[in-house]
């Protein structure tokens, strides 16, 4: 997630993506910034709007339109992250590619 007017960010990565670890960030999060209200903007990857998934208070998940990727905010920073990778001419393994993209988001 990132704040779009401060910059402030949280990230946290998982193995795959699906209801289950969407539902383990948003408590993760929450645990982070329990005092604050959040009105998270999420396009509709089947990870997001199951209907299984348990919400933590204090959060508030609004829906983009479908294929409506302009209006994310989040899109301007996987563009600027694909930019930079660019930038380097090979990965030997997943492991240098993991390390060039957490690098980067530092």
């Amino acid at each position: 997630m990132i704040e779009p007017i401060s910059g402030q960010h949280f990230f946290y990565e998982f193995s795959n993506l699906d209801t289950g670890c969407f539902e383990k960030y948003l408590e993760l999060f929450s645990q982070n910034y329990p005092d604050d209200l959040h009105a998270i903007q999420l396009d509709n990857s089947p990870a997001h709007p199951s209907l299984t998934l348990s919400i933590p208070k204090r959060i508030i998940l609004l829906f983009q339109p479908s294929y409506s990727p302009e209006i994310n905010p989040i899109e301007r920073l996987w563009l600027e992250l694909k930019r930079q990778l660019k930038k380097q001419d090979w990965f030997n393994d997943l492991d240098e590619l993991h390390q060039a993209v957490s690098k980067i988001l530092e």
